[in-house]
């Protein structure tokens, strides 16, 4: 019996990729051609010539045959790929009223529950809603400024645990600091020193994401009548995954804002992004969404910014002129009696410079969070319609060479007014952090994040021999990074020591603070 229903089944979902593909061809033919690109399989279309890692990559160089604007489908589904900024802007924020939506993803969302937040939110009210609640808080540098004392003090801690254990596990580190930070942000929560259990959860909840997320990875994306297999049904292992995902979705957003409710009770509650919303006495929707909007902001600025993070103390092991540099100008500037703190970034052109190339040389997110149409659309004569997906290649964007000279080179200067007057080099935070409605709520948030870290790191510490896992030196040329939807430095070990027994000393005055 269960054999016939699957042999069903395999019809039914023949059948409707078939009246899918017909209804392509009749459209492109009506219509106009879609972008140029590879040619598929039937049936399957493009599925198996993306790689299953760094397809940013493949992406650039399938560009140099078939241009900056490509198409490709996967399983019936149409997919374009921007490999520049000139088409990422006429098409992501000329035309961001009809490019601002998100695939439908029956697994991440229907299922696993993350179309409730703000990344993978269609658009619409309610995602306009939660842009207006986040904006409140994170939508300027004058509003972000509020919790800049959380973020020094953070890093501040940072620095104490490195200077005790400098050959620690040095992501946890970094993901300690910005997960008590985002936790600060969002709910007034201080975390606990070791394992705490908030960070712990929302980290496994955006592992579980970044799965779930991943295009093609789980059949009933392609065959969305799979979605009502019933959890006992042989085979349905992907239904009861997505059910536990779902539930630990579930507590990562409830249990914070269940913690801010009661500190509001007991007259305790830090201020915070929640305790601010929730001091209104919204309605019953309308606390769904600060509780949404709150778990958007950590989901969304946790593993990102670990990754920029990473890529700097990278970076500086890398190339050690450039670290020389920073720390002359913090010298001249800060002097070695104090630390950096917020405010003297104004008077540092160079650090400035340094945090723009951490964000050019290595994407976080490389192929941005995928688009999606709401109707169809006509650009240079290609035809794309309605439901297509859309990526940009911010990877390769971000080391064109027409628009960055070496890009591969870590190079902070290029974006300082050069000799001769030579302008400085596009800035890449019109690339990094996304496009048109879609732009990423916490750009100013995650600029002094970054900035204090590198402030602060550069002018206590040097940072030396950075090697990989298995010992091996790392230089410019051998430096990898993950694949994935967020992409890091693959994992590797630096030296991290005191530049002088005055700034241990100022390390050790911040523990006691």
């Amino acid at each position: 019996m269960n054999s016939n229903i699957l042999i069903t089944a395999w019809h039914v979902a023949t059948a409707v990729l078939f009246i899918l593909i017909v209804r392509a061809a009749i459209l492109r033919k009506r219509r106009g051609p879609m972008p140029p690109g590879p040619s598929g399989w039937p049936i399957i279309g493009n599925a198996l010539d993306i790689p299953t890692a760094h397809n940013w990559k493949a992406f650039a160089k399938w560009g140099e045959r078939w241009g900056d604007l490509m198409s490709i489908v996967l399983l019936g589904q149409p997919m374009v790929i921007i490999n520049s900024y000139k088409h990422a802007y006429e098409l992501l924020e000329k035309r961001s009223g009809i490019y601002s939506d998100r695939p439908h993803m029956i697994m991440a969302g229907e299922i696993v529950g993350w179309d409730q937040i703000l990344v993978l939110l269609r658009y619409g009210g309610q995602f306009r809603e939660y842009r207006r609640l986040m904006a409140r808080v994170l939508g300027s540098r004058k509003s972000v400024n509020a919790f800049t004392p959380v973020i020094e003090e953070q890093t501040c801690q940072l620095l104490v645990r490195l200077l005790r254990k400098p050959t620690s596990d040095l992501p946890s580190q970094i993901r300690k600091m910005t997960g008590a930070i985002v936790l600060m942000i969002s709910y007034g929560y201080q975390p606990q020193e070791e394992n705490d259990p908030l960070i712990r959860m929302a980290d496994e909840a955006t592992e579980q994401a970044a799965e779930v997320a991943q295009p093609g990875a789980f059949l009933v994306d392609v065959f969305p009548f799979l979605r009502y297999v019933p959890t006992w049904f042989p085979g349905a292992g992907w239904k009861r995954k997505g059910e536990a995902y779902r539930a630990n979705m579930n507590q990562m957003s409830a249990e914070p804002h269940q913690f801010v409710k009661d500190q509001m009770a007991a007259g305790t509650a830090i201020p915070s992004f929640t305790s601010t919303m929730l001091a209104d006495s919204p309605t019953p929707e309308e606390e769904y969404r600060i509780q949404m909007s709150a778990a958007s902001i950590y989901s969304g600025g946790a593993d990102t910014t670990v990754s920029a993070e990473l890529t700097f103390i990278l970076a500086m092991g890398l190339w050690p002129s450039v670290q020389r540099k920073a720390q002359a100008e913090l010298d001249s500037v800060i002097g070695h009696d104090r630390l950096p703190t917020h405010a003297d970034f104004a008077q540092m052109p160079y650090l400035n410079a340094l945090y723009l190339e951490i964000l050019r040389w290595n994407q976080v997110v490389p192929l941005g969070v995928p688009h999606a149409i709401l109707e169809d659309d006509i650009y240079e004569g290609y035809f794309i319609p309605k439901g297509s997906i859309v990526c940009v290649n911010q990877w390769k964007i971000l080391h064109d060479p027409e628009i960055y000279e070496d890009p591969f080179t870590f190079n902070p200067d290029r974006f300082l007014p050069g000799a001769n007057g030579k302008q400085p080099e596009m800035d890449p935070r019109k690339v990094a952090f996304g496009f048109g409605r879609r732009i990423c709520p916490g750009v100013h948030l995650a600029e002094v994040s970054v900035l204090t870290l590198a402030a602060m790191m550069l002018s206590v510490f040097d940072i030396t021999e950075p090697r990989s896992k298995k010992g091996v030196p790392l230089h410019p040329g051998n430096a990898d990074y993950t694949g994935g939807t967020i992409s890091h430095p693959s994992p590797f070990t630096c030296a991290i020591a005191p530049r002088s027994e005055k700034a241990k000393a100022l390390i050790l005055a911040a523990a006691k603070a």
